[in-house]
């Protein structure tokens, strides 16, 4: 049983992955490897052409293997990179291997078009063959997904041509935000009165002080500060917009949810399904917030009132105690994730100190070759930042799950990577609240555990009603910020029903998620992942110890089903009905019905 060290360490450490940070000749020497190897399989597949029978393709092992090693170093080489931009957002340095990455990546996708047109160009007859083949059997869902992706895509040269024009202009883009983000400062009064800057990533977490005044008043500059650089977020969303909208063009695709939809391997009846249950269930959060509105004093909550605590909450949580606490609750469900646990805080893969020139919000991030994990975030001492705490945790016991499967079958979607980071914050939450001191600290965590409920059920719901009519519109044109501040904010009083006194207009502008370019649509499989595991949660407490196990077992298949068998295979149950979400939603509406009978 893995114990805790004493103290444990608010920084993590990289030395491990490639020693010397952004000026480690380690990592040159790696990327430069990665670009020989990328090289060689370019030349290799620009030499093969589709098998023409099984022994042909058995010849294809040693490319298959090829391109998986490759897949793995630059998931490595990404993370690395994303590790060093996300500590010290000045580190010049690292922005410049950003770049370099970029372009490999890059690089790797035309490989990966070559490979999936020599996949595309198989007769079906063989391919059947081929699959069943002992070595290749494991990988056969992806390799056929990718044939499949193949055949509705552009000739093999043009889709190269698109990733390589992709590099400075699409990616740039994103890149170019992040540059934006990194000189945004919001002014702030500490207690004493005296002004100080602070980074977005520690405005957002004043943003949930226990002042209304500080929330206010933090609110107040943050809006400003968005809105003193949103033509630059506008332009650069609009670019990016613009560069998607005209691929999927060029491909024939005429919906804006395809390639989301694909990529988190579900379809549109179980999303239209997951949104009609939440849909039904609204009114009672509603109620919620009106409760909460009443227990402040004011008639209507306003945006900065949404992550207000409310009752008496433990006090500030020391790091240590967030971490004791972690691994005791995750020990009463599953011993191997408590254990894992343990290991990631002593080994240092956690970066939680509150300091100034860290990007905002948190992540956790894979390294496929050196199996490990590394979690980036920013500690205030709040029981959010413990429930971002175990949220990461959970994403990296996922990975430590995949380590051993063919780096093929790690490729899970966003949607099932959240269902296992979102379990993981539940058991935490959920403990939180059966243990609380009394009724006053009960009211507390069962409004942050509720709070966690309104932002997948409206908050992101409002950012998914945004992004696809910003898209719609962005077909005739590019919008203006203002444009697009009043698009965010008729979704945002559409989504929570009219339930608050005031908005936020600039949320476009300040979400990183709109500028992601690896991921387009990074909101509906954070709310598929929110309800899935809300549904994993009503049966592990059900069926007890032997949950867990079901529950490994159902990770590791993330990557080699769709979203619709992986639930039907491990929970006997169809997602395009409405049933099982019925069943997760009644584990959230009961926390509600806890805090208005707490609160009568």
């Amino acid at each position: 049983m893995a114990q805790l060290t004493d103290p444990v360490q608010l920084t993590w450490e990289l030395d491990s992955i490639f020693t010397g940070g952004s000026a480690s000749s380690d990592f040159e020497d790696f990327l430069q490897r990665l670009q020989a190897d990328i090289s060689a399989l370019h030349r290799d597949l620009q030499n093969h052409h589709a098998p023409q029978s099984l022994e042909d393709a058995a010849s294809l092992d040693p490319l298959i293997s090829g391109v998986q090693s490759a897949a793995a170093k630059i998931v490595e080489a990404d993370s690395f990179v994303a590790c060093l931009t996300a500590e010290n957002q000045h580190d010049k340095k690292a922005v410049q291997l950003s770049g370099k990455v970029t372009s490999l990546r890059a690089a790797f996708e035309n490989v990966m078009t070559l490979f999936q047109n020599l996949l595309r160009n198989t007769e079906d007859e063989l391919w059947e063959k081929w699959m069943l083949r002992e070595q290749i059997a494991p990988i056969s869902f992806v390799l056929s997904e990718k044939r499949d992706a193949a055949r509705e895509k552009l000739a093999p040269e043009l889709e190269s041509l698109a990733s390589d024009l992709a590099i400075d202009g699409y990616h740039g883009w994103g890149q170019h935000y992040d540059t934006i983000v990194s000189k945004v400062a919001v002014p702030f009064k500490d207690g004493d009165g005296k002004l100080t800057s602070l980074s977005v990533g520690q405005a957002a977490n004043k943003l949930e002080d226990s002042s209304r005044a500080v929330r206010e008043e933090t609110f107040k500059n943050w809006e400003q500060a968005w809105s003193g650089v949103a033509d630059y977020c506008a332009d650069t969303l609009n670019r990016l917009a613009g560069f998607r909208i005209k691929l999927y063009e060029k491909r024939g695709w005429n919906d804006i949810l395809k390639e989301p939809l694909d990529i988190n391997r579900m379809s549109r009846a179980t999303l239209d399904m997951m949104w009609q249950v939440i849909a039904e269930n609204k009114p009672v959060f509603v109620e919620y917030l009106n409760r909460k509105a009443k227990l402040m004093g004011v008639d209507k909550l306003s945006w900065s009132d949404l992550e207000a605590p409310i009752g008496e909450s433990a006090g500030k949580i020391t790091y240590d105690a967030a971490a004791d606490e972690i691994v005791k609750q995750f020990r009463n469900f599953s011993p191997k994730l408590a254990d894992f646990s343990a290991e990631a805080f002593n080994k240092r893969w956690i970066e939680a100190e509150d300091r100034p020139g860290k990007r905002p919000g948190g992540f956790c991030t894979s390294l496929p070759v050196s199996q490990q994990t590394r979690i980036f975030m920013t500690f205030g001492g709040t029981v959010s930042n413990v429930s971002t705490l175990a949220h990461e945790l959970g994403h990296a016991y996922h990975q430590y799950l995949m380590d051993e499967l063919p780096q093929f079958n790690q490729d899970y979607a966003m949607n099932v990577a959240e269902t296992a980071s979102t379990f993981a914050e539940m058991i935490v939450a959920d403990a939180l609240v059966k243990n609380a001191a009394d009724d006053k600290q009960k009211l507390s965590l069962l409004a942050d555990k509720i709070g966690s409920s309104i932002s997948f059920f409206m908050n992101i719901h409002a950012r998914f009603l945004f992004e696809t009519r910003f898209y719609e519109r962005r077909k005739h044109g590019a919008l203006s910020a203002d444009e697009l501040s009043v698009l965010m904010e008729e979704a945002q009083r559409e989504a929570y029903q009219g339930a608050l006194a005031s908005y936020h207009p600039h949320f476009w502008a300040s979400k990183l998620h709109f500028y992601i370019t690896d991921v387009p649509f990074y909101n509906f499989p954070y709310t598929f992942g929110y309800m899935f595991s809300t549904g994993l949660y009503a049966r592990a407490q059900r069926e007890g110890e032997g949950f867990a196990a079901k529950y490994d077992a159902l990770l590791q298949d993330t990557g080699r089903m769709t979203v619709e068998e992986l639930a039907s295979k491990h929970l006997g149950v169809d997602l395009t009905k409405p049933d099982f979400w019925r069943e997760a939603m009644s584990v959230a509406v009961a926390d509600v019905e806890a805090f208005l009978k707490l609160t009568e």
